[in-house]
């Protein structure tokens, strides 16, 4: 069984709930070591100093903000713990929202709330049904590792499940960040209704097993093969044509054509991941060294096939008997 990261309680009115904090997800990621190429050695970062070009040892290392005029001022660890949040053991439910109204991009991790022991699972199980009887979450803040956050409670089944999430400034204004910002376009009611008929089309009832990391599959194919002497076959480019203007309305008529017979999930148009036998380096130069050849080849017997067109056109202008410019002779009568 996983261990806890946190332990401490959460709190609703008077009432006290001990739990345990358990990381509701977790990284498939292919993770790769640096090497210096040709070679089996590994590449390591180092703490340089940027002007003596010194390695500097982690204790001697300290924090420092940078301020606007571009000069710095440096924090001690000290300091920092003395304005650390008051270290509590408590999430505090402030708050009952509707979900509905938090916008998901507030969201960052999800964790998993547990009851800490057999006593708390009375008080737990309470918590659990009044939110999902009342359709509300709890939005509560708690101290965790030295930092603060905002946390929106959840029931997911039998499970309480604690989203971790941005305050409201540090989420971006939109129109802030992007250059173009959307405006309020008019749209054509032949458009939309056939745009909503392809939404409906394409919809499907949600199932998280139809979405797979197809790229870390991929990844972990390629390494397999490169550990069998393998490599991969890659794929002819297909380069779709850039700047094409599109007929929106016919675009839409094609994609609902092709959502006929929709299939839910990420997977159904990937192409078969091909595998064939390492060519060595000597083969490599081979295979460049007689394609360049073939190419020359072409060129010369282009060259040649274009001199013998010419000459035969020059031949075939010197054939050519000239026409008199007087016209047909007619022969005298006797």
């Amino acid at each position: 069984m996983a261990r806890a990261i946190w332990t401490g309680s959460v709190s609703f009115g008077l009432v006290n709930v001990p739990v345990g904090l358990f990381s509701a997800t977790e990284d498939h990621d292919v993770h790769f070591h640096q090497f210096e190429k040709g070679t089996t050695a590994r590449v390591r970062n180092q703490r340089i100093n940027e002007k003596t070009g010194d390695e500097v040892d982690y204790k001697d290392v300290v924090k420092g903000a940078e301020l606007r005029d571009g000069g710095y001022v440096m924090i001690t660890q000290e300091e920092l713990e003395s304005v650390e949040p008051t270290k509590s053991r408590t999430i505090d439910i402030s708050d009952f929202v509707d979900a509905a109204e938090i916008d998901p991009i507030y969201y960052q991790k999800s964790y998993y709330l547990a009851p800490s022991d057999d006593s708390a699972k009375k008080a737990y199980a309470l918590l659990v049904k009044a939110m999902d009887k009342a359709e509300r979450i709890g939005v509560a803040t708690f101290v965790m590792r030295g930092k603060q956050y905002l946390g929106a409670i959840r029931p997911s089944g039998n499970v309480l499940v604690l989203e971790t999430m941005y305050f409201a400034d540090e989420v971006r204004d939109p129109a802030k960040v992007l250059d173009q910002l959307p405006t309020r376009v008019k749209v054509g009611d032949k458009d939309l209704d056939m745009a909503v008929n392809l939404v409906k089309a394409m919809t499907t009832p949600w199932d998280p097993k139809n979405y797979r990391d197809t790229y870390t599959e991929r990844v972990e194919k390629l390494i397999e093969a490169r550990k069998q002497d393998r490599e991969i076959v890659r794929p002819e480019d297909t380069d779709a044509p850039e700047g094409e203007v599109v007929d929106l309305l016919a675009a839409l008529q094609a994609s609902l054509d092709s959502a006929k017979g929709h299939k839910a999930g990420n997977t159904r148009d990937l192409p078969q991941l091909r595998t064939r036998k390492a060519t060595t380096a000597k083969e490599t130069r081979n295979k460049k060294g007689a394609a360049k050849k073939t190419s020359a080849k072409k060129t010369a017997s282009k060259k040649t096939a274009s001199k013998k067109t010419a000459s035969k056109k020059t031949a075939s202008k010197k054939t050519v008997p000239r026409r008199s410019s007087r016209g047909p002779t007619r022969r005298k009568a006797s």
